[in-house]
C-alpha cells in the first residue's frame, strides 16, 4: 500500500501540472471505490485548482467550490497524461484539464477513494486525524505525554494515526531498528531520551523516503510512471532470515497487529 512518502511524492508529481488549471470535465467510470464516489465531485467542473495539500495519506485539491479528497488506497495511482490517450481497465475517474492534459487515476483493487469537502467544513476521514510526523508539533514531548501509561507495544503506538499519521508498516519497521528499539516494546516504557531518538528517526527515514521518490515493492509508481528507489535504501524491512546490517545477527520476523515486524535481537532493546 502507498504510505506517506509515496502519497508526497504523488503530490510533488502532479503539482506542477494541475495547480491554476481549470477543470473542463469530471469523469467517473466507476463510482464504487471504498467508498461511493459523490456526486458532489462534478462540482470541479469549471473550477480552477488553487493548490494540491496532503494530509496523512489523503491528498486535497483545493478550488473556491471546495476540495476534492483522493486516498490512492492499496493499489491506487495517479497520472497525468495527454488527454488523447485513451483509458485503459482500472482508470476509474478523470479530472481533464484546459491544458489539454488529463490527471488519471487508476486502482486495480478499487480500496482507494474520491470524496468531497465543502469548504469552511471538515470531512469524517480527516476529522480524527493525530499530527503529521514531519511538521514541528510532533516531538519527543509531544510523543512522551502521549505514550505516558500506554501498555501498547511501541510499533502499533506509531502506526496509530490518532498519535501520529503516516508512520506504516515499512516506516516504522525501518524507524524503530535506526532507533535500536525492540518493536514489542510497551510505548510507556520507554524515557524520553529513547522517544526523542525514535522521533529524529522517523522524521529522517521519512524525508530520506520521500527525497528517494517513495519504495516500490508491488504497486506503487510515482505521478511519472518511474519508479520509487527507497526500496534500495531498507535496513530491515522484508528482510527476515538475513543477517542484520548492524551487527550481523540473524534478523527476527514477527507479527504484530498482523503486519510483519522484522527486528534485530540483538541490536533492538526493550
Amino acid at each position: 500500500m502507498p504510505e506517506l512518502p509515496e502519497v508526497e511524492v504523488s503530490r510533488m508529481g502532479i503539482t506542477p501540472h494541475v495547480v491554476g488549471q481549470t477543470v473542463v470535465r469530471v469523469t467517473v467510470r466507476n463510482s464504487s471505490l471504498r467508498w461511493p464516489v459523490p456526486a458532489e465531485l462534478q462540482l470541479l467542473q469549471g473550477q480552477t485548482i488553487r493548490g494540491v495539500t496532503r494530509r496523512a495519506k489523503y491528498l486535497l485539491l483545493e478550488t473556491d467550490a471546495g476540495f476534492a479528497i483522493i486516498h490512492l488506497g492499496m493499489s491506487g495511482s495517479l497520472r497525468i497524461l495527454p488527454a488523447e490517450i485513451p483509458p485503459v481497465k482500472h482508470d476509474h475517474v478523470d479530472v481533464l484539464l484546459a491544458s489539454g492534459e488529463v490527471l488519471r487515476y487508476n486502482d486495480p483493487r478499487r480500496f482507494g477513494a474520491w470524496l468531497w469537502q465543502e469548504r469552511d467544513s471538515e470531512h469524517p476521514v480527516l476529522s480524527k486525524l493525530g499530527p503529521e510526523p514531519l511538521a514541528e508539533g510532533f516531538d519527543a514531548g509531544y510523543l512522551m505525554e502521549k505514550a505516558k501509561g500506554k501498555r501498547t507495544v511501541i510499533k502499533q503506538f506509531i502506526m496509530d494515526n490518532q498519535v501520529v499519521v503516516g508512520v506504516g508498516n515499512i516506516y516504522a519497521n525501518e524507524s524503530l531498528f535506526a532507533a535500536r528499539i525492540h518493536p514489542q516494546t510497551p510505548a510507556g516504557q520507554l524515557t524520553a531520551e529513547r522517544l526523542a531518538d525514535l522521533v529524529d528517526e522517523i522524521k529522517r527515514v521519512l524525508s530520506k523516503a520521500i527525497a528517494q521518490g517513495g519504495t516500490t515493492l508491488k504497486d506503487f509508481k510515482q505521478s511519472d510512471g518511474k519508479p520509487g528507489y527507497f526500496a534500495q535504501e531498507l535496513q530491515v524491512y522484508g528482510k527476515a532470515g538475513k543477517p542484520c546490517p548492524n551487527c550481523g545477527h540473524i534478523l527476527n520476523e514477527v507479527k504484530i497487529g498482523q503486519r510483519a515486524t522484522v527486528y534485530c535481537s540483538e541490536c533492538q532493546r526493550s
